[in-house]
């Protein structure tokens, strides 16, 4: 048994951990580039806090998800501001964004040196500037995570800079953060925590500890999400998201992914369709697939047998089948209003193109068993 797990260097969990933010921050620099999304109003206490720290606080805004030119741009104004710190409160986009711009901040040349698949791919030659990442959403466990995922419009492709150095130097995760979000997004993105504990348990990379989180956090979403979607200011249920979320991100930035981040990944830059929404809107159909592919291919595979768990972790019945907890998130994605893929203008003259990227993405590698590109088709077209 051999394997490599690493992480952020302090995790901070739980209500009012917002407030230990400031005093942390004071300990890495004295001028933070803050990172939010569209709206900066979520940040603003954090923000007040810092700059009565003796924190100066430059803002850059994240309208949606990160491009490399936005990078681009950000980092020049990060060095013409004098950050010595990088500071990301928001959803996924505005935490990938700080990781990238911590990462160039220290590093010389362009974002497009040391990007995956479209750029050069070449290792950072510095570690990253100090980075916080404060996520206000329960999904994508980016605070957890090594890469940061950057769109390239021109190419119609998302690709990720990565690197051990991009791991936060401090992330704080405070369910209280989350309280207002709106159910459209507490759906999307709660899926995507759901998403992110199932796919790398049944993933080629799987180790005995993240399979703990895993579980655990299959565990909790099944439970959590359910009763947050219904009433957004249950204290208990969010937390539990949060808590869920943040497992799915350990257990991603350790074991990887599958096939729907595979698939989500050119969906999202072809169209505009967020992270999040993807990933929910996939998810049911490329359990089904995988489940029937392992049945024909690999019948006394390890993969299925833990399918077999997801399911009973699921529906919390013993003796679930496998394809019974593809049905259950199938279900779920009914009852969170999930909108299918042609909600933001797949259509299925889209599908062969899609697949074929899907083929070559990098969380591919992680799926249990190799698909074939009339499968991915097919799950495609039932995401429709």
């Amino acid at each position: 048994m051999r394997f490599e797990f690493t992480t952020a260097h302090r995790i901070l969990f739980g209500a009012g951990q917002a407030l230990e933010i400031a005093p942390a921050a004071a300990a890495m620099g004295r001028r933070a580039l803050l990172v939010t999304g569209a709206s900066r109003e979520r940040a603003a206490p954090i923000a007040a806090c810092l700059e009565a720290a003796g924190i100066r606080c430059a803002p850059f805004t994240v309208p949606a998800e990160p491009t490399v030119e936005l990078i681009r741009g950000g980092a020049a104004y990060a060095r013409g501001e004098r950050c010595d710190l990088v500071i990301s409160v928001g959803g996924g986009s505005a935490i990938d964004a700080g990781k990238a711009l911590a990462a160039m901040l220290a590093n010389p040349g362009d974002p497009l040196d040391y990007l995956e698949v479209i750029g050069g791919g070449r290792s950072l030659e510095q570690p990253s500037a100090p980075f916080i990442a404060v996520p206000t959403t329960a999904g994508t466990g980016s605070e957890v995570t090594r890469n940061a995922v950057l769109a390239s419009p021109e190419r119609q492709v998302k690709a990720s800079l990565r690197s051990p150095w991009m791991l936060p130097r401090l992330a704080v995760v405070d369910p209280e953060l989350t309280l207002d979000l709106p159910r459209s997004i507490t759906a999307s993105t709660g899926l995507d925590a759901l998403t992110q504990s199932i796919e790398p348990y049944v993933s080629v990379r799987a180790n005995p500890m993240t399979d703990v989180f895993c579980v655990e956090g299959i565990r909790r979403a099944a439970s959590a999400l359910p009763r947050v979607w219904e009433n957004g200011g249950d204290r208990e249920a969010r937390s539990e998201m949060a808590w869920a979320s943040l497992l799915g991100g350990l257990a991603l930035a350790n074991a990887g992914l599958g096939a729907a981040h595979g698939i989500a990944a050119p969906a999202g830059g072809m169209f505009p369709v967020p992270h999040g929404a993807a990933c929910a809107a996939l998810l049911p159909r490329v359990m089904e697939t995988n489940i029937q592919a392992l049945r024909a291919r690999a019948p006394g595979s390890e993969a299925l047998r833990r399918y077999e768990t997801v399911a009973r972790l699921l529906t919390g019945r013993p003796q679930a089948a496998a394809e019974e907890g593809a049905s259950w998130v199938a279900a779920l994605c009914r009852k969170l209003e999930i909108p299918p893929l042609s909600a933001y203008g797949v259509v299925a003259a889209d599908i062969p193109n899609l697949a074929g990227k899907a083929a070559g993405a990098s969380s591919m590698k992680g799926n249990p068993i190799a698909l074939s590109g009339g499968e991915l088709e097919e799950i495609l077209l039932r995401s429709l």
